[in-house]
C-alpha cells in the first residue's frame, strides 16, 4: 500500500468515493444501486462541526409564511412521541408540506438517528419519508421551494414514495425498509412501514451485494485517495456508517436482536458472526471526533475494516435462509 500523507485541500478525485451514509441510496443519490443510501451523505457527516441551529427562530419564520397555522384544522399532527429537540422543526416542516401539497400528501414519517440517542442537535440532520398519492412529480417544485428553510432547521431532503412503490420495493430495498420499520415515527397519516413483510432470500441477497460493493469502494477509494490520510479517514467513517443497517439486516436473517445504536450493532454482529469489529468501532468514533489519526492508526484501521467487511461478505454469501 502507498505511504499515507496528511490531508491537504479536498481532492476532487475523492468526491463520491465513499458513498452515502446509513440510507445513502435513499437520501444521498450517489449510489444508484441502493435506494436507501439517501438518509445522509457518508462524506457530509465526516468532519466539520456545524453551527447550532436556532429551531425556535426558524420555526417562527416558517410559520409566518402563508399563514400556515390557519390551514391545519382538517389534519392533525401526532408529535408527542418525537424527541423534544426536533419537535418544533418537524411541526413547522409538516405544516408547510400540508399547506403546499394538500391531499396529495398521504403521510409524513420521521426515520433514523433523530429518534435515537445518536442524534446531536445542531449537527445531526432530521430524515423523513413522505408518502404521496400517485402524482409524486407534482410535489417536487413545492418541496424544492422549502429547501432553504429546511437546511436552516437541518431537515434533509425527504424521500418521496407512494404506497405502491414501498410495497413493490420490499425485494430490492428490504434492508433500508427494515431499518425504517425498526426506527420511525409517523406524525401524519397512516404508518407506511408497520405492516410490511420481507422475504429472507431478498434481504440476504441485498446484504451480499452491498457488502461486496463496499469492498470494491474501499479498494477504489484507497487508490483514489493517493495516500491522503484525511481522505482515507473519511472513507472509513462513511463505510462504518453504511455498515450498520447491513449488519442489522444480517442479524434479522438469524432472528437475532437488532440494536438501534451503531456501536451496539457492531458489537452484536461481532458476536453473532465471529468477526472482529474493532476497526468499524474505531471508524465510527472518528465520525464525531475532531481528531486527525496518524498514519499508523489510519493504516491499521483500514486493514481492520477491510478484513471485517470481507469476512461478513463471505459469511452472508454462505448463509442458508429459509
Amino acid at each position: 500500500m502507498c505511504k499515507l500523507r496528511a490531508r491537504g485541500q479536498t481532492d476532487q478525485r475523492s468526491r463520491g468515493i465513499a458513498g452515502e451514509g446509513q440510507f445513502g441510496a435513499l437520501f444521498g443519490l450517489s449510489r444508484a444501486v441502493n435506494l436507501a443510501h439517501v438518509l445522509s451523505n457518508w462524506s457530509a457527516d465526516c468532519g466539520a462541526a456545524a453551527d447550532v441551529v436556532d429551531y425556535g427562530e426558524s420555526a417562527k419564520i416558517l410559520s409566518h409564511r402563508k399563514g400556515v397555522e390557519n390551514k391545519m384544522s382538517a389534519r392533525e399532527l401526532t408529535l408527542e412521541a418525537l424527541p423534544g429537540a426536533i419537535r418544533d422543526s418537524v411541526r413547522v416542516f409538516a405544516e408547510r408540506l400540508i399547506a403546499e401539497l394538500g391531499g396529495n400528501l398521504k403521510s409524513i414519517t420521521v426515520v433514523g438517528s433523530s429518534l435515537t440517542g445518536e442524534f446531536r442537535p445542531g449537527k445531526s440532520d432530521v430524515n423523513t419519508v413522505l408518502v404521496l398519492g400517485e402524482r409524486p412529480l407534482e410535489a417536487l417544485g413545492a418541496i424544492a421551494a422549502l429547501a432553504k428553510p429546511m437546511h436552516k432547521m437541518r431537515i434533509s431532503a425527504p424521500l418521496l414514495m407512494t404506497k405502491s412503490y414501498i410495497e413493490r420495493s420490499r425485494d430490492v430495498f428490504g434492508v433500508e425498509l427494515l431499518d425504517f420499520q425498526q426506527t420511525h415515527k409517523t406524525v401524519l397519516g397512516q404508518d407506511p412501514f408497520a405492516g410490511l413483510n420481507f422475504e429472507k432470500k431478498d434481504i440476504r441477497l441485498q446484504c451480499e451485494r452491498e457488502l461486496k460493493a463496499t469492498l470494491i469502494r474501499l479498494r477504489q477509494g484507497y487508490i483514489a485517495a493517493a495516500g491522503n490520510r484525511g481522505l482515507v479517514r473519511d472513507i472509513l467513517v462513511s463505510t462504518a456508517k453504511g455498515m450498520a443497517p447491513l449488519l442489522r439486516g444480517m442479524l434479522w436473517l438469524k432472528d437475532a436482536e437488532r440494536p438501534v445504536l451503531t456501536d451496539a450493532t457492531f458489537a452484536k454482529a461481532a458476536e453473532a458472526f465471529s468477526v472482529n469489529a474493532d476497526g468499524l468501532l474505531t471508524a465510527s468514533r472518528w465520525r464525531h471526533e475532531r481528531t486527525r489519526p496518524g498514519e499508523t492508526d489510519i493504516q491499521s484501521t483500514f486493514e481492520a475494516v477491510y478484513a471485517a467487511v470481507d469476512t461478513l461478505a463471505m459469511t452472508v454469501d454462505e448463509l442458508e435462509v429459509g
